[in-house]
C-alpha cells in the first residue's frame, strides 16, 4: 500500500509543479502585458507621432523584463494593437497600420503575438503520462488607455482658427507669432472675448462626454472637482462635438472662482491640497503698486490689456494692428510675467522658438509700456524662487505644490458656438493661459503662453478589463 500510495502522491506533486511552472509564466506574461500596454496609452496623443511613440515605448517596457527567471523578452510589434474604446471584442487596429491616430487612445498587448517560446512551458512530470503533456503555452492580455487629460472644464472662443499666423510689428527685428488670434505674453481677460461678437462668449465644458459621445449633463455643483484639479474624465476634446453649457453674463464664474483659486493657496472652495496643490509660486501679478511689478513701466496699470469693439468683435487693443489713438501704456496690463513673446515659425523648432528681447517692446506694443527691471537670468518672473516676483504657500501646502498649476488648457472653440445648455461645439485647438491675478466671479484674467501641444495634454492612464 505504501509504494502504491507513493506513486500516487509522486504523480500529484509533480502535477502541482508543473502547474505551477505555467501558472509562474502566466503572471509573467500577465506583467509584460500590462507594462506594454500602460507604456503605449501614455504616448497615444491623438497624432501619428503619438503611434509611433507608443510602439517604441511599448517595446521598450517590455524588454526591460524577463520571462522564465532569466529569459529576455523578444518584442514584436504584432503584439500591440489601438482602438477608440477599451472593448475587448471591439474593433483593435494593428499597431503598424492605425489609420485614424486622433481616435486611438487605447492600447492592448496581446502575448499572443510574441515568438513561441515566450508562453511555452516544457514539463517536467506530466509528459511521463502521455506525450501530449511534454509542453502547453500560455497567454495573456492587457489594454491600458486614458481616463483622463489634463484641460480645464472652461472653454472660450479662439480669436483665429488659424494656430500660427505671423502679425507684423515695425522697427521689431522679425515677424511675431500669433496663435489662434493670441499673442505670448499678453494679459487676456478669458470671460470678455468674442471673435464674432461684442457680447461676451464663455462655456462650462461638460467634463466626462468624449467627442461625439452622448452623455447627461452634468450640473454646475458637480463642476468643483474638474476646476480644483483642472481635469477632465475624457480622452481628448479633439475630433468630435463637445458638449457646452453657456456663462451668464453677469457674474459668469460664480460658481467656480473660489475653485480656480486654489492655484494660488486659496481654499475657500471645495478644493484640497492633497488633489488641487497650490502651485510652487503664489504671488499675484497686481499692477496696482509700483512694489508689485518691477519689470513694468509705468509701475501701475490695468490687470489685462484693454478691450475694445472697433472692429466689430470683443478683443484687445494689443490684438489691433496698430494702438488706437489715445492707448495709455498702462491699457496693455502686465507683459511677460511668463511667457515671452516669439518669433514666428509655421511650426515649433525643436529647440522651441526664439523669444523676442525686452529691448524690443518699444516695436511689439505701440505706445505701450516700456521694460524696466526685467529678469537677466533668462527666466521670467513666475520661475523666480525669491524677491518681490515669488510668493511661497503656507508652509503646511509647501510640500505639496506643484510647478504651472496656475497654467490653465483652455478648450478654444470654433464659434460662434449656440446659446444654451448642453449644446454641441468644436474645438479647434486648445490655449496655454497663465493665472496672473486671483479669479473673481467676473473675470478670469490670464496671460497667453502658447498653444498646448498634443504631447502636453497627456491624462491619467489606467488598466481596463
Amino acid at each position: 500500500m505504501a509504494a502504491l500510495l507513493l506513486i500516487v502522491v509522486i504523480a500529484f506533486c509533480g502535477l502541482a509543479i508543473d502547474v505551477g511552472r505555467l501558472y509562474n509564466r502566466k503572471v509573467e506574461l500577465s506583467g509584460i502585458a500590462k507594462a506594454a500596454a500602460i507604456a503605449a496609452a501614455r504616448e497615444l496623443n491623438g497624432t501619428a507621432d503619438g503611434i509611433t511613440n507608443a510602439r517604441s515605448s511599448a517595446k521598450a517596457a517590455a524588454e526591460r523584463l524577463i520571462y522564465g527567471f532569466a529569459l529576455p523578452v523578444e518584442w514584436d510589434d504584432d503584439a500591440l494593437s489601438f482602438s477608440a474604446a477599451p472593448d475587448r471584442s471591439g474593433t483593435w487596429a494593428p499597431s503598424t497600420s492605425s489609420g485614424q491616430p486622433d481616435a486611438l487612445f487605447y492600447a492592448k498587448v496581446d502575448t499572443a503575438a510574441l515568438s513561441e517560446q515566450t508562453g511555452t512551458v516544457e514539463s517536467l512530470f506530466m509528459h511521463v503520462l502521455s506525450p501530449a503533456l511534454a509542453s502547453a503555452r500560455v497567454f495573456e492580455s492587457a489594454i491600458a488607455g486614458r481616463t483622463g487629460v489634463n484641460i480645464a472644464p472652461i472653454a472660450i472662443c479662439a480669436m483665429s482658427t488659424s494656430g500660427a499666423t505671423e502679425r507684423s510689428n515695425a522697427g521689431a527685428s522679425s515677424t511675431e507669432l500669433v496663435e489662434y488670434g493670441f499673442r505670448r505674453g499678453v494679459n487676456y481677460d478669458l470671460m470678455q472675448l468674442n471673435p464674432a461678437a461684442t457680447s461676451a462668449a464663455r462655456y462650462l465644458v461638460n467634463p466626462v462626454a468624449a467627442p461625439g459621445a452622448a452623455f447627461a449633463p452634468i450640473d454646475r455643483a458637480s463642476m468643483a472637482p474638474f476646476v480644483c484639479s483642472g481635469r477632465m474624465w475624457v480622452p481628448t476634446v479633439l475630433g468630435g462635438a463637445i458638449r457646452v453649457s453657456s456663462l451668464p453674463q453677469s457674474k459668469p464664474l460664480e460658481a467656480i472662482f473660489a475653485q480656480l483659486n486654489s492655484r494660488f493657496d486659496d481654499f475657500n472652495g471645495e478644493c484640497n491640497p492633497n488633489g488641487a496643490p497650490p502651485d510652487f509660486n503664489v504671488k499675484p501679478y497686481v499692477y496696482t503698486s509700483p512694489s508689485e511689478l518691477k519689470w513694468m513701466d509705468p509701475k501701475s496699470g490695468r490687470a489685462s490689456a484693454l478691450g475694445t469693439i472697433v472692429r466689430g468683435r470683443l478683443e484687445t487693443i494689443a490684438d489691433l494692428p496698430t494702438a488706437p489713438a489715445g492707448t495709455l501704456a498702462a491699457d496693455y496690463g502686465p507683459l511677460w510675467s511668463y511667457a515671452k513673446a516669439v518669433q514666428y515659425a509655421a511650426t515649433e523648432p525643436r529647440s522651441g522658438y526664439v523669444t523676442f528681447l525686452t529691448s524690443e517692446w518699444p516695436s511689439l506694443y505701440k505706445l505701450g509700456p516700456k521694460v524696466g527691471a526685467y529678469p537677466t537670468s533668462g527666466l521670467t518672473p513666475y520661475k523666480a524662487t525669491a524677491g518681490l516676483a515669488y510668493e511661497a504657500p503656507r508652509p503646511d501646502n509647501r510640500e505639496m505644490s506643484t510647478e504651472l498649476r496656475r497654467v490653465l488648457q483652455v478648450p478654444l472653440l470654433t464659434c460662434p458656438v449656440a446659446s444654451g445648455t448642453d449644446v454641441a461645439a468644436s474645438v479647434t485647438g486648445v490655449g496655454r493661459f497663465f493665472m496672473t491675478v486671483r479669479a473673481t466671479s467676473d473675470s478670469l484674467i490670464a496671460e497667453f503662453a502658447g498653444a498646448a501641444t498634443p504631447a502636453s495634454l497627456k491624462g491619467q492612464v489606467e488598466l481596463f478589463p
